[in-house]
């Protein structure tokens, strides 16, 4: 079952969910990755992410492969490119298995996984700049004008 997919498009929840539900499994918990108008103490005016697509799929279809080997699950991770408008989701997971605290388990160490291995890169615009964004690194962008 396990699945993942690269989009521009908003992610559709109700899909990725479809994907890991199974009557041989109670319980299904998902992770949604939302935009927010705030971080590093600034006011978020807009976000970008960009990938080297082919790794970033392969990396996200390993993930969800060896998070359902791993924890007896079935696993789908959708992860959007592109701007994303605030209050989006720019990354989500569903997990479905026989019970809840493996499903939330499994859950967390996908996006964890995500967040340090997957070429995926997120650009932050603030009213006095941007910055790239790499796992918990930040860089400055100087933009010309």
């Amino acid at each position: 079952m396990a699945d993942a997919y690269i989009t521009r498009e908003a992610i559709d929840t109700i899909c990725v969910m479809a994907k890991v539900q199974s009557s041989a499994f109670g319980a299904l918990v998902t992770f949604a990755g939302t935009v927010r108008d705030n971080s590093l103490g600034k006011r978020v005016v807009g976000i970008e992410y960009t990938a080297y697509e082919p790794l970033a799929l392969s990396e996200l279809r390993r993930i969800a492969h060896q998070t359902e080997q791993s924890r007896l699950c079935a696993c789908a991770i959708a992860h959007r490119l592109g701007p994303v408008p605030i209050g989006q989701a720019s990354v989500f997971i569903a997990v479905a298995s026989a019970h809840r605290q493996e499903a939330f388990e499994a859950c967390r160490s996908a996006i964890e996984t995500i967040k340090t291995s997957v070429p995926i890169w997120k650009r932050e615009s603030y009213d006095d700049g941007d910055i790239w964004i790499e796992g918990e690194q930040t860089y400055p962008v100087r933009v010309a004008e």
